[in-house]
């Protein structure tokens, strides 16, 4: 949705981009610019221990104490990070999963069984490794460390060796890391408790009841959950349990949907009454009405996901990661259970538990379960996944001590290189095929989620290009809406660029913020009748900022109209009916804002620049498993294909 005083000139590509993300596609992008601060901090924590171990272990003993009355809390730093800070990253795991459950790719139910599945698989190939090679010892304990995946890290390294423009293939891996990391959490609360405590439990318990009682009353004022998390979070921590798991717990409650137009209707109408009435009262609603059209998931993953992945774990890293490694510790890794059980579990353990998983699923079901993506993407997943830094040596402090923890640290360190070079090489082995088996390996043959829920019908839509064209563009739009203005040049170049390929409009004026876009469009439908649609939509874009009943009447004129037939149709508004359906099958299809894209039926999410939807239709013709006839009119621009 758009403001009237919205620049009507190009912004950048950066505030398109900002403005129109995808939550996935920000998640991603926040969790692959976290992973650079992680390998700098643990890469501080490395030299930092190796130059002075003392100064490094001293700082994060340090006792930090909380208290009120006689009511104490006392803990080292490396406790308070470990699992207070820590809680933030799996409370962002938990909305994430929950975001995706409930909109996102995980909505559609079949599609869980596969990676879920796919993840159990990969961390009990793992875990069996370990315990095979640590039998009989001691360091067998140490079983735990070897199950999960570090989400930031493994989608670093797949954002720098994966190919481009793949979020369904980001997406299949984020589905699989978090599924580690909530059974991880869960394995860290059950197998790895410190003195526990069943009074503790049950006061948590009961504390969580509170959560659901208070949610399923409607209540939306986050301070109260803030308070019943932290009185969560002190509960499981005096019971012995790792506290992590409540921020896990409390993403996992938070839901997650898509704005509906009547918040939306209602945040704007507040925000006019302040326009009009600027006094505190009327801000402090307008601001609570922004505020309330957001879901709860949103607004929280907003909040802390930055600070997860930029403070959080980088700190968790600095605390973490640094151990001494001298000649003594390379001569024990060398041939210590602890550091080889880790390398092979995650370097040869995650892949084949993850692809073995994959493949039984898919041929024991009969391909009704399949993956999202081909099966070299499958394999790159896997073993990627091996990268387990954080959640590994989360685990590897509650379950191993001494020198077994320092070799284990050090296991983990190696496996995450081991991990990622592997990764490297199977992406760069996919590089060699042919274009058409490229595409195959990385995007497989599974159907992607429809999200129009109208189809397109040439015997209705207003479209431009091919009838028979295998790639169609869809914009829900708005004759008055600035954004629809700058995207209008935007579709004219990338039907230039790709010749099969059609362009469809669909109406959806925003009578609320712009009161003449209605008018627009059913003069747009009155020029229709006389087959000048098309030609009445560019003139209408062009002149935004003049949409008036007489502005329209000389467009009519200018295009050589039946005038006395277009007055008419204005006259009896013969095109309300039309428009209503569009509105209607916005309404269904989700739409809430313009310009909303489609392209093959599934919701383009990102910036509408030239490159993002030339990158998506390119994606939507490797789907097809068609080369799309590409025509760019700048010369020095080259086609990327799939793997690129």
């Amino acid at each position: 949705m758009t403001s009237d005083n919205t620049p009507r000139g190009w912004t950048s590509r950066t505030v398109w981009d900002r403005r129109f993300n995808a939550p996935l596609r920000s998640f991603l992008r926040t969790e692959t610019g976290g992973a650079r601060v992680v390998l700098i901090a643990a890469v501080l924590a490395l030299v930092w221990a190796n130059l002075s171990e003392s100064s490094y272990e001293s700082v994060w003993n340090t006792s930090f104490s909380i208290q009120l009355g006689d009511w104490q809390v006392s803990h080292d730093l490396r406790f308070w990070v470990n699992s207070g800070l820590m809680t933030f990253f799996f409370l962002v795991a938990g909305l994430e999963l929950r975001r995706e459950f409930d909109i996102g790719e995980l909505r559609e139910r079949r599609r869980l069984a596969l990676p879920m599945l796919a993840g159990v698989g990969g961390m009990l190939v793992p875990v069996a490794i370990y315990l095979a090679i640590n039998a009989g010892q001691t360091t067998a304990a140490g079983w735990g460390a070897v199950m999960a995946t570090d989400t930031a890290l493994a989608l670093g390294a797949l954002a720098v060796f994966g190919p481009r423009f793949s979020e369904r293939l980001r997406g299949f891996l984020l589905t699989v890391a978090v599924v580690d990391d909530v059974v991880a959490i869960a394995v860290l609360a059950i197998a790895y408790p410190h003195h526990p405590s069943l009074t503790a439990l049950v006061v948590a318990a009961a504390i969580f009841g509170v959560v659901l009682l208070v949610r399923g009353c409607g209540v939306r004022f986050g301070p109260v959950y803030a308070l019943l998390g932290v009185a969560a979070w002190l509960a499981v921590s005096m019971s012995g349990v790792d506290p992590v798991a409540v921020g896990l717990v409390m993403g996992l409650l938070t839901y997650a949907y898509a704005p509906g137009r009547s918040d939306l209707q209602r945040a704007s109408d507040q925000f006019r009454l302040f326009r009009e009435q600027p006094t505190p009262q009327l801000a402090r609603m307008a601001r609570t009405g922004l505020t309330s059209a957001l879901s709860p998931n949103e607004r929280l993953q907003t909040l802390y996901h930055p600070l997860a992945s930029y403070v959080v774990v980088p700190l968790f890293a600095l605390v973490n990661a640094g151990i001494v490694i001298d000649g003594d510790l390379l001569a024990r890794a060398v041939t210590s259970p602890v550091t080889v059980g880790v390398v092979v579990a995650y370097v040869v353990g995650k892949p084949a538990g993850i692809v073995a998983t994959a493949w039984l699923v898919t041929r024991l079901s009969g391909n009704r379960f399949r993956p999202p993506v081909g099966w070299v993407a499958v394999a790159g997943v896997g073993t990627v996944s091996g990268i387990g830094f954080t959640v590994a040596l989360l685990i590897a402090t509650h379950a191993l001590s001494g020198p077994a923890l320092d070799e284990a640290k050090f296991g983990i360190l190696v496996a995450t290189l081991g991990a990622s070079v592997v990764t490297w090489l199977v992406f760069r082995s996919v590089g060699r095929l042919s274009p058409a088996r490229r595409t195959r390996a990385l995007l497989g043959v599974t159907e992607g989620i429809v999200d129009l829920m109208l189809p397109v019908d040439p015997d209705r839509d207003h479209m431009r290009g091919s009838l028979e064209a295998p790639v169609t563009v869809v914009e829900y739009g708005d004759f008055e809406c600035p954004y629809c203005g700058q995207a209008e040049p935007v579709v004219r170049e990338l039907l230039a660029d790709f010749a099969n390929v059609r362009y469809v409009w669909r109406h959806l004026p925003l009578t609320d913020v712009h009161p003449r876009a209605q008018l627009a469009a059913e003069a747009a439908e009155a020029a229709g009748e006389q087959g000048a649609f098309w030609e009445m939509h560019d003139l209408l874009l062009a002149h935004q900022d003049a949409l008036n009943p007489a502005d329209v009447l000389g467009y009519a004129e200018q295009l050589g109209l039946n005038l006395d037939g277009f007055r008419e149709h204005m006259a009896k508004r013969m095109g309300v009916d039309r428009i209503a359906e569009d509105v209607d099958s916005a309404d269904l299809s989700g739409v809430t804002g313009t310009p909303t894209f489609f392209i093959n039926g599934r919701r383009h999410h990102g910036a509408y620049d030239i490159a993002a939807l030339s990158a998506a239709v390119k994606a939507a013709f490797a789907s097809a498993k068609l080369r799309p006839e590409y025509h760019p009119r700048d010369p020095g621009r080259r086609e990327a294909g799939p793997a690129s």
